[in-house]
């Protein structure tokens, strides 16, 4: 069986100033990562453990400084979103404002849509009743979007280029094992070529691997091939 939620998380954690540089680039250029960064988990699970979670992959919470500016602090909710989900947009909702009345704090909601359904596409909730109004809007991005430009994503140096590259190949691959392993070996070779570094090839290989999970058989295949085109690189150095 799948398991997306672990690697989306771990990629998520390893390369956080990546991720918002690649989906949310606005926010990316305010924030001063010189002045580091905290994830904030087990506050997000104070917050909305009894709120209904329904079905998603990663949540995170992390306290970011911006540049300038007298609201210097800022709280970043982030959602990875596996399946359409009729109650997302005012789940969203619902972790902001109450993140917001904790900690006072401004509270910036990004989602990312991770799904198969192209017509899903949530990025707002808001009522209202006679004369009194309540309206929110969030960030969103579409990974199903990417596949129009894949041609950048190919050229990208950004490892969260890779990172979305391997999940719409997990996705394009589900009911073809064989295709699947074949594109696997296609994106780490794909690392080699364009000169990652060491840790960066070991961090996302653990992200391909997961995701784009292989039967025993068509596993071995795939390790074997892996390893021949590793042996035939050192010899070639």
């Amino acid at each position: 069986m799948e398991d997306y939620d672990s690697p989306w998380k771990e990629a998520l954690e390893y390369y956080f100033e990546e991720f918002m540089e690649f989906f949310f680039p606005q926010a990316y250029k305010e924030i001063d990562w010189g002045k580091g960064y905290e994830f904030l988990d087990k506050e997000l699970e104070k917050v909305v453990r009894d709120a209904e979670l329904g079905k998603r992959l990663v949540d995170k919470l992390i306290k970011v400084k911006r540049i300038g500016g007298k609201l210097w602090l800022v709280l970043i909710h982030i959602e990875i979103q596996g399946q359409k989900d009729k109650k997302f947009a005012r789940r969203m909702y619902t972790y902001n404002y109450r993140l917001f009345d904790r900690y006072n704090l401004p509270v910036a909601s990004f989602a990312v849509l991770a799904d198969e359904n192209k017509n899903w596409r949530p990025n707002q909730f808001g009522y209202e009743m006679w004369g009194s109004e309540v309206g929110f809007r969030f960030s969103m991005v579409k990974l199903l979007d990417y596949e129009e430009h894949w041609k950048e994503l190919e050229t990208s140096r950004n490892p969260f280029a890779m990172v979305v590259m391997a999940h719409l190949r997990a996705i394009q691959t589900k009911s073809d094992p064989g295709l699947r392993m074949d594109r696997k070996l296609a994106l780490i070779k794909k690392m080699y070529k364009e000169g990652f570094s060491k840790k960066n090839i070991l961090e996302l290989f653990r992200f391909i691997d997961w995701i784009m999970f292989l039967p025993k058989e068509l596993e071995l295949q795939f390790t074997e091939k892996l390893e021949k085109y590793e042996e035939a690189k050192k010899m070639a150095a």
